[in-house]
């Protein structure tokens, strides 16, 4: 099952099509969900009024004449004038990144964070005991944690799941990049889901870790026990 701070939000029942213009979400060629729409909008038309800042949300499929994901949010930038930040998704290539112009925004929200893989610390201890290759491999996963987009994004689905994964990861990273550029102007938003509901996941995401770590440490005390048999 997928958890995320909007999953109450995006699975309501849609019937119709919502016939208001996307702005905020600038692309959408993977979700194609009106109230998905619906609810980026909301938030971005809130932090736009309470902070000046516009935050674009772009989903496609692939891109064209193998341009990378830094460049294409470039162009995008380009044609806009404003404070803009821009998170984008590549589907086929699983890519997900953040984009802010001019730079001084980057203040504004801990990329690092959001786009950790690592959904708690002790999903960054598991990822820096497995694949740290030295003491400052593992101090840079250990600063990086609470991912709010690509642990969801690596969570296994299958048919119309998939689409789904895909709506609840990118609606809690834009929901978490929204949330923080408001505090950093001392703003709060009543359009997004807010902490609560947060907490809940960490909870949820701090017990599948430890079955992971868990998993983990009765593989190496068999291992041990094993090789001192075998002596």
């Amino acid at each position: 099952m997928l958890f995320s701070r909007g999953l109450a939000a995006l699975i309501l029942a849609v019937t119709f099509f919502s016939p208001l213009h996307a702005e905020f979400l600038y692309k959408d060629d993977v979700v194609k969900n009106p109230n998905f729409k619906d609810q980026i909008e909301s938030i971005g038309k809130e932090l736009k009024a309470k902070t000046g800042v516009t935050l674009y949300l772009v989903m496609v499929r692939d891109l064209e004449n193998n341009e990378s994901i830094s460049d294409y949010e470039k162009r995008i930038s380009a044609e806009s004038n404003d404070s803009v930040v821009i998170m984008t998704f590549v589907e086929l290539q699983k890519e997900v990144d953040i984009l802010a112009r001019p730079a001084s925004l980057y203040k504004d929200f801990n990329k690092a964070q959001i786009l950790s893989p690592n959904a708690t610390f002790v999903g960054a201890m598991v990822s820096s005991v497995m694949f740290a290759r030295s003491w400052n491999d593992a101090k840079e996963l250990l600063s990086n944690s609470g991912g709010t987009v690509l642990p969801i994004l690596a969570e296994r689905a299958k048919g119309d799941e998939i689409i789904s994964k895909y709506s609840v990861a990118m609606y809690n990273g834009y929901a978490d990049v929204a949330e923080q550029i408001a505090a950093s102007h001392g703003q709060t938003l009543s359009s997004s889901a807010g902490s609560g509901s947060q907490i809940f996941i960490d909870i949820i995401r701090l017990i599948f870790y430890g079955t992971i770590l868990y998993a983990l440490g009765i593989y190496f005390w068999r291992r041990f026990f094993k090789k001192r048999e075998q002596k």
